[in-house]
């Protein structure tokens, strides 16, 4: 029977199994040692155990190998989501903001890229309606301005449409719409004015002298105080609303023409009309 090196062999003190190995890692021969190449010759059940064990011990490597990938595997994913959630702290409560800070908080609003969307501007107001009427009936600004002012001021006093026409037509045939400051009277130039006249002392849009106790010079070179006067003394006059227009117009001025007023009537009625429309 050949010799198959049991386990009950003796060796020798300088065999390979009583010395150990100072062989460096780095180079050791990772073949089987001769020692175990014997046993795997032995009996079958000798080679089975040993096999096993080295099956066994190839396994454990393997383990270990797997288990020192995994967790370097681990290193790395931890190492690259560091700086994510250091980049967003506050990401886990975000939700329960419900104010503004939320979208401060958004990245795509802190992206530089995106842009804020357009806001509305904000419509400019609409002008308010001029109040002014267009000048009508042949009339330039400044007497418009004066008919506007005789009209406004009997409106302020609730005369009727009828008391604002007479007034405009008396103040036509009086100044032609134009306040009047007198040559006569130099104190009357002191004050806002369109022409001078030479009648006496008569001033302002319906001619009235101060001489005659209608008012004081700077009251009356006032187109507001004027008609006030005109439209007062005028309310004075029994049935006037029942009386043609230059009757009504000639008890208040008494003027050496009593039939001219009546030449200014459907004007004066135009331009009335066009004050009170641009009032509404």
């Amino acid at each position: 029977m050949p010799d198959n090196h049991s386990l009950d062999d003796h060796r020798t003190p300088g065999d390979a199994a009583d010395r150990s190995d100072d062989t460096p890692s780095s180079v050791r021969p990772t073949t089987v040692s001769a020692y175990t190449r014997d046993l795997l010759r032995g009996p079958g059940r000798v080679r089975v155990a040993l096999a096993a064990g080295l099956v066994c011990c190839l396994g454990l490597t393997a383990v270990a190998q797997t288990r020192g990938e995994a967790a370097a595997e681990a290193t790395r994913i931890d190492t690259v989501a560091a700086p994510l959630e250091r980049a967003e702290p506050g990401a886990a409560s975000r939700d329960h903001d419900r104010s503004g800070a939320r979208q401060k908080d958004s990245p795509r609003a802190a992206d530089p890229d995106v842009r804020p969307a357009p806001t509305k501007k904000s419509r400019p107001k609409p002008r308010p309606r001029s109040t002014v009427a267009a000048p009508v009936a042949g009339l330039d600004r400044a007497q418009m301005r004066n008919a506007q002012a005789i009209v406004r001021t009997g409106q302020k006093m609730d005369m009727p449409r009828r008391a604002l026409v007479i007034a405009v037509a008396t103040a036509m045939q009086e100044s032609t719409l134009y306040n009047y400051a007198s040559g006569v009277l130099p104190e009357s130039q002191n004050y806002p004015h369109q022409a001078i006249g030479w009648d006496h002392d008569s001033v302002g849009l319906f001619q009235q002298r101060p001489s005659s106790g209608w008012g004081e010079v700077g009251e009356l070179m006032d187109p507001a105080f004027a008609t006030r006067q005109f439209l007062a003394a005028l309310d004075q006059v029994p049935g006037w609303q029942q009386m043609r227009l230059t009757d009504a117009a000639q008890a208040v001025q008494v003027s050496a023409f009593p039939e001219h007023y009546a030449q200014h009537e459907w004007r004066a009625a135009e331009v009335v009309d066009a004050v009170l429309d641009a009032g509404r």
